[in-house]
């Protein structure tokens, strides 16, 4: 692809990062990240290192200050610009690394299956590792915004049963970059040829074979073993951390639409994270109005509630199984509490500088250790709780602890959109998470919140049933359950591993075995890259 000169790259990555954006929900365009990558790539073609690092931030930037505008609607505008200006610094350093392959890459194997086969796969290997490094760092990561959380439902959904949420994130970009060098790239080079860029039908015939086998992959044969009928009660309380209520009021909300389901045949019933709002362990008209509703049903409850530790200050963001018996029978802890929402890491630090907004968070959880899949109803349940859904661990271990459904427990109600008054982007961008969560292991997933989404979804994908959000409702469904695995279980996380490292390695030895530019070649690169800043 031809270089842009530096006033046309920053508009073209501006433009690209809000096309990026349309991908996900709410807009939900899901051809759109393509188009969107593909303009945020080709900006970074062409550029000197200190021009390479503001375009890759202007591309974050925009992304970020898009994508979760919703953040503000919770903690207000500084965390969210901090989180914005933290995500786009990453991205700027990738922009930099993506800048140095495609300069590198094509001089160190100047030839077409450079182009073809060896650039391709370090840009998206590139790719694939900025993702990697911001979904798990700095306080484990903020996984948002990853380009595979585009195609919740699209063509390329099925992809993530055989290689998860990073896999095709790769191949993603991996499809953008063959593509476009396919078309684009030059025939022939010599010392004395110009490049040409006349497309030609030949030249488009390896970028349509490599779509065409893309979306050729067929879907993982999903395998299941029995059904369970599960009853997601959505209550619609005020379970906002700001909202104004009482201790109790969310827990009333849910028994009120739960009540109406007494008499139907429940193997199961789930509430939503923080539903439970007086803790069932310490309060007991809490622990009374569990025990009888469980009776009432004939079934156990899996319910959300907020549980002190051993040691004294330690708080856990938890899931309880509640049965007739009056007790809670297992307990997952949340093992990826948000940072600066359900604590705030190094929190004297941070209160030095914006004591006001520290003082917002007056109780920070710990981050709980106990297995996130639990015996109720006689089957195994993988439990994630909220932002656990957006960690591909959680999900890794909910598999091989021989989870048999997955329940995701949530809770939206922080993050209303104040002008409609209604569930924002967040609600939505975090279930297409689940979503894709569904197919990548196999599992049947119900996802279930104070305010909504709730839906059941099947192994595929596909929706089984779902409440509108913003009011009071229940699900009652029949899910299938299943032991097998898909080859993402197995393969997610090296190939995730070993993309990264291959884009890294790729990227290093170009740059060690590039041919040296003569010295008047250098120079007036050099002045051609100083004409470009200043026009």
């Amino acid at each position: 692809m031809r270089p842009l000169p530096l006033w046309l790259a920053l508009p073209t990555a501006a433009g690209g990062a809000i096309a990026y954006n349309d991908a996900f929900p709410t807009t939900g365009w899901w051809p759109m990240a393509f188009a969107g990558l593909a303009l945020m790539l080709w900006a970074q073609i062409g550029r000197r290192a200190d021009t390479a690092l503001v375009t890759g931030f202007v591309s974050g930037a925009v992304f970020f200050l898009t994508d979760i505008d919703w953040l503000g609607y919770y903690l207000g505008p500084i965390p969210w610009l901090a989180t914005v200006v933290a995500e786009a610094a990453f991205w700027a350093c990738a922009g930099l690394l993506l800048t140095w392959a495609y300069r590198w890459i094509p001089r160190a194997w100047p030839t077409r299956a450079g182009r073809l086969v060896i650039l391709p796969l370090a840009v998206a290997g590139l790719w694939t590792m900025r993702e990697h490094v911001t979904n798990n760092w700095p306080f484990r990561g903020f996984a948002w915004g990853r380009a595979a959380l585009s195609q919740s439902q699209s063509p390329l959904t099925p992809l993530v049963a055989w290689f998860g949420v990073a896999g095709l994130t790769f191949l993603m970009v991996w499809l953008i970059v063959f593509v476009t060098e396919a078309v684009t790239a030059p025939a022939a080079r010599s010392a004395g040829d110009a490049r040409r860029w006349r497309p030609t039908a030949t030249r488009a015939l390896p970028a349509l074979l490599a779509i065409a086998a893309v979306l050729a992959v067929p879907a993982w044969p999903v395998r299941t073993d029995g059904s369970l009928t599960v009853a997601a009660v959505q209550g619609d309380g005020p379970a906002g951390y700001f909202q104004p209520h009482n201790e109790g009021d969310v827990e009333v909300a849910q028994l009120k639409e739960s009540v109406k389901l007494i008499g139907q045949k429940v193997d199961l019933m789930v509430w939503p994270e923080g539903s439970a709002d007086l803790d069932p362990l310490e309060y007991a008209q809490s622990a009374t109005a569990l025990t009888e509703l469980s009776r009432e049903l004939g079934a156990p409850l899996v319910v959300g509630a907020i549980t002190p530790g051993e040691t004294n200050g330690q708080w856990f963001n938890s899931s309880l199984v509640w049965t007739a018996a009056g007790g809670a029978t297992a307990q997952y802890d949340k093992q990826h509490p948000v940072p600066f929402g359900e604590y705030v890491p190094a929190r004297a630090f941070f209160h030095a500088l914006a004591p006001a907004l520290v003082d917002l968070s007056q109780r920070d959880y710990t981050p709980g250790s106990r297995p996130n899949v639990m015996p109720v109803a006689g089957v195994l349940a993988g439990i994630s709780i909220c932002f656990d859904i957006i960690d591909d661990w959680q999900t890794t271990q909910m598999v091989f602890g021989g989870a048999q459904v997955i329940l995701a427990q949530t809770n939206n109600a922080d993050f209303i959109d104040p002008t409609t008054g209604k569930v924002s982007a967040e609600t939505v961008q975090q279930f297409a998470a689940a979503r894709l969560r569904a197919v990548e292991s196999g599992r049947a997933l119900v996802n279930v919140s104070t305010v909504g989404v709730s839906e059941v979804i099947a192994p595929d994908g596909s929706t089984i049933q779902s409440i509108p959000a913003d009011r009071p409702g229940y699900l009652l469904a029949t899910v299938p359950l299943s032991t097998w695995m898909t080859p993402a279980d197995y393969d997610a996380q090296p190939l995730e591993w070993g993309a990264s490292v291959w884009g890294a390695g790729i990227l290093a030895v170009a740059f060690l075995s590039r041919p040296r530019r003569p010295a008047e070649e250098e120079t007036g690169r050099r002045r051609s890259a100083s004409s470009e800043i200043t026009a």
